[in-house]
């Protein structure tokens, strides 16, 4: 079934004539600089933070470096009110030329810009602000790629030539991930750490080229060309699209019924199950990048493959079905990725079971989406380093104001409280515990690193897969759906919104906002919680309030 799908979609795609295939290209190369930089920065957080924040201490690097990271996030719907309205005045062609500038421009300067090292708090100065310009950059891009292809895109068609748009994002992604991996082989570590992170954001540069070459030679979009003869184009987008409640209605149904679980299945299928095998498994980086890239390869043409489907039979029943599947077996998914990843856990933890004895008053949700909030009861630095080792435990209350304690099976060891410590003092009592802790878990048969020998990547390879198929239905028509909910004349600011909102804040935070459950809770699997709650609520809220979409009359 699905082979004979791949063939039809292959059909349609190769009966695209050359100026619908220039219109495809052009409107996909901004999502493969969004997903291309996402990558690079994500993946070179350590380095970056030791480049630009290397005047605080090692742990403050990475915080501070990840903080500039989510301020990209954090600004997006701004980027989408700005140039959803400027779209919807100006034209469609104009505006995600602009924003493709931007954020081609802002790419290109990280690997310009020198280190804290060489011009001291400018640097990270700097790099928040280039972050600030793309993330406002990337909230006009998507909504006018989209709503480009799709006033472009033949009915019946819609949901195939918009997700072309999807498949770049993980095309950028891939391409990424073969830079990096490609630069560390030729340099060496210690070149690539030292000076070598900057190649891969300078070669954007050639990407930015072609880009701006193609756009150029684009016309702007015949719907909107047709509304704006007929002097039909809104005088006020912003207050068409979000001060009169039929169209807030929308947008706010749009984003909890369809955004905001395709972006959580997204970030978690991805990013989260990366994170999840590098920093829980301890899978090495490498291993842990080529599982993920295996995977990529081969979902990728189901991106397509849904979008197609959803020309078919809807793409309400397509993108909700992706959010049921993934609230129904996350859990299970993850718990085998354990199972055949890093075995050791498991076992350990039947033999040597972990607790937390600490009062619960003193144990916080340790979501740091700012970078400036600190977590230093004795309760949160046992949880901390747990959480981070990839350590599943249980929690036990102990009386009011007693200084938590952590048992290794039948162990005890004695966390120390750091509220109101000098920093030096802080992290020497840190290392201490974590050296005294450590040895006791490597005792206890916790891997500080996944054996590679134990590691069933075949099965891991096909898990990953299935998580990907998951995102290629939530993903590959959700452009059109988009598109489709709202009218012209304030279809680009509308649909932004509540796309940047859902993949921006609802799935961008995922990785901080699980990392918290985790630690709370002491349960490795605790953190799907949040992606399997946002899924659920969307499927919900989809099934009930959000309209099907497919075959209405977009020029209206």
């Amino acid at each position: 079934m699905a082979s004979n799908a791949i063939d039809a979609v292959g059909k349609h795609a190769a009966g695209l004539d050359t100026s619908h295939r220039r219109v495809i290209l052009a409107s996909s190369l901004g999502t493969v600089f969004e997903w291309y930089d996402f990558y690079l920065y994500g993946s070179l957080a350590v380095i970056i933070g030791k480049q630009f924040f290397s005047g605080l201490n090692e742990a403050s690097q990475l915080v501070f470096a990840l903080l500039a990271f989510a301020a990209g996030f954090a600004v997006r719907p701004f980027g989408a009110l700005v140039f959803g309205r400027v779209g919807d005045l100006v034209g469609r062609k104009y505006t995600f030329l602009i924003t493709i500038v931007i954020m081609g421009l802002s790419t290109f300067f990280v690997g310009l810009l020198p280190s804290y090292g060489s011009i001291g708090v400018l640097a990270p100065v700097i790099l928040i602000a280039l972050r600030m310009l793309q993330g406002l950059a990337l909230g006009g891009e998507y909504g006018g790629a989209a709503t480009y292809v799709a006033e472009h895109a033949p009915d019946g068609k819609r949901g195939l030539y918009t997700s072309f748009i999807q498949i770049t994002a993980t095309f950028g992604l891939f391409i990424s991930l073969l830079v990096i991996l490609g630069i560390k082989w030729t340099l060496g570590d210690e070149k690539f750490n030292d000076w070598g992170w900057r190649v891969p954001f300078l070669l954007s540069s050639l990407l930015l080229a072609v880009s701006v070459y193609i756009r150029m030679q684009l016309a702007e979009s015949p719907v909107f060309q047709q509304m704006k003869a007929e002097g039909k184009t809104s005088k006020a987008p912003l207050t068409e699209s979000f001060a009169r409640w039929g169209n807030l209605k929308l947008v706010i149904l749009a984003l909890l019924g369809a955004t905001a679980g395709q972006a959580v299945v997204w970030y978690c299928g991805q990013f989260y199950a990366m994170y999840f095998l590098g920093t829980t498994l301890k899978i090495d980086a490498t291993t842990t990048q080529l599982l993920i890239a295996g995977a990529l390869l081969i979902g990728t043409p189901f991106f397509v493959v849904f979008g197609w489907l959803s020309d078919k039979v809807g793409r309400k029943p397509v993108v909700l079905a992706g959010c049921l599947l993934a609230a129904l077996t996350y859990f299970p998914i993850f718990k085998a990725i354990t199972h055949y990843g890093n075995p050791a856990i498991e076992a350990a933890s039947l033999v040597a079971p972990v607790s937390v004895i600490a009062d619960p008053a003193n144990c916080h949700l340790q979501i740091n989406l700012t970078g400036t909030q600190s977590y230093t009861s004795s309760c949160d630095v046992a949880k901390s380093y747990l959480a981070k080792r990839g350590v599943p435990y249980r929690n036990v209350a102990t009386q009011p104001g007693e200084v938590a304690r952590v048992d290794v099976g039948g162990h005890m060891f004695e966390a120390f409280e750091g509220t109101g410590l000098a920093k030096a003092d802080f992290a020497a009592q840190g290392k201490a515990f974590a050296a005294s802790l450590g040895t006791a878990l490597d005792q206890a048969g916790y891997p500080a690193k996944a054996d590679p020998a134990r590691s069933n990547y075949p099965m891991l390879l096909l898990l990953l897969t299935l998580l990907v198929l998951y995102v290629t239905m939530v993903y590959g028509p959700i452009a059109a759906w988009l598109v489709e909910m709202f009218p012209t004349r304030i279809r680009y600011t509308s649909m932004s919104l509540p796309y940047h909102i859902g993949n921006g804040w609802f799935g961008g935070f995922l990785p901080s906002v699980s990392f918290g459950i985790v630690a709370l809770t002491g349960n490795i699997y605790s953190g799907l919680w949040y992606p399997v709650a946002i899924a659920a609520m969307s499927f919900v809220i989809g099934l009930l309030f959000v309209r099907e979409t497919k075959g209405v009359d977009i020029s209206a």
